[in-house]
């Protein structure tokens, strides 16, 4: 069995780390440029990147010394995923570990900006403005018996449904992937099965209070001008899932338009160069692509890495 060689070049937890030491894998640490990883990543056998680090086409035929490409995360557009596997690059991710950290932060979310918590933090400054926001929110709404609007029923959806129900919300799942939708809620050691009503998105939404987006980007919009032309204008959109998912131009109009109410993003186009407009509309709410960024979701996705790096290990 050979020694392994790692770049890890976006990261990974101190304890993922050190269990790939322990097992006898040569780790790197130091971050290649994404300019000039081409010329460098053939001298490793596997890397590890999260969303920063893109392995596309060229840089695959630059590498064929490349085993192995692992992404810290859940989606994998960053990787051209066909292309290296053609190439006989095993290519993996860790698409259960940060599930639960992506479905609080999007409920994080919603309830911010019913209760228009952005907007306070934004704006309360001294006793005049005190007595300002203090009537201008004094109208607020509970999202209990609201109905949430789930784009898509992967882990992260079926996630944030249960916190959702937690909340006594209504839940609808778009997912044309699936034929049914349920969930399993423990509480205090019962084991509750639910099953969800399902619609097709053109349905669905137009009964949304809220939506929340959890599918991967396939090329286009999933929100887009004839979309938000059917929402109804208290619903609140929050996308924790791909920026590329909603037309953030539509997104604007629709915003300074009154066709919506909020919105809340995690992710957005071009990261990290974010459109100004929507870092600082006042029905936005933002966060910096933070969804899997709890401790507990980096351990989880360190263990699963660190499992997978070493299944393959007994192969070379």
């Amino acid at each position: 069995m050979n020694k392994l060689k790692v770049l890890i070049n976006d990261g990974l937890e101190d304890s993922g780390i050190k269990a790939l030491k322990a097992a006898g894998i040569e780790v790197e640490l130091n971050k290649i440029k994404q300019e000039d990883l081409g010329d460098s990543l053939n001298q490793y056998d596997g890397i590890l990147v999260r969303s920063a680090t893109k392995v596309r086409k060229d840089i695959i035929d630059k590498s064929p010394n490349l085993k192995f490409i692992g992404r810290g995360g859940v989606g994998m557009d960053n990787i051209d995923v066909d292309y290296a596997r053609s190439k006989g690059i095993h290519v993996f991710n860790t698409p259960a570990a940060s599930s639960r950290s992506v479905a609080e932060l999007a409920m994080a979310h919603i309830l911010g900006l019913t209760r228009s918590l952005h907007e306070s933090a934004r704006n309360l400054k001294d006793d005049q403005s005190f007595t300002k926001l203090k009537k201008k929110f004094s109208s607020a709404s509970e999202v209990k018996n609201k109905t949430l609007v789930l784009l898509g029923f992967g882990r992260i959806g079926s996630e944030l449904a249960k916190i959702a129900l937690g909340l006594e919300m209504r839940i609808i799942v778009v997912d044309p992937f699936i034929k049914s939708a349920s969930v399993t809620l423990t509480i205090m050691n019962h084991k509750i099965d639910i099953d969800l009503p399902m619609s097709s998105k053109e349905d669905a939404i137009g009964k949304a209070d809220y939506i929340s987006l959890h599918a991967p980007f396939s090329g286009s919009s999933i929100l887009s001008e004839a979309e938000f032309n059917i929402l109804k204008p208290n619903c609140i959109i929050v996308n924790t899932s791909r920026g590329e998912n909603i037309d953030e131009a539509a997104l604007l109009d629709a915003l300074n338009s009154n066709k919506i109410a909020g919105a809340g993003l995690d992710v957005f186009h071009n990261e990290p160069f974010v459109k100004k407009e929507l870092l600082e509309h006042p029905k936005v709410s933002v966060s910096p692509h933070i969804g899997a960024s709890t401790a507990e979701a980096q351990e989880r996705i360190a263990e699963e890495i660190v499992d997978q790096i070493l299944k393959l290990q007994h192969n070379y």
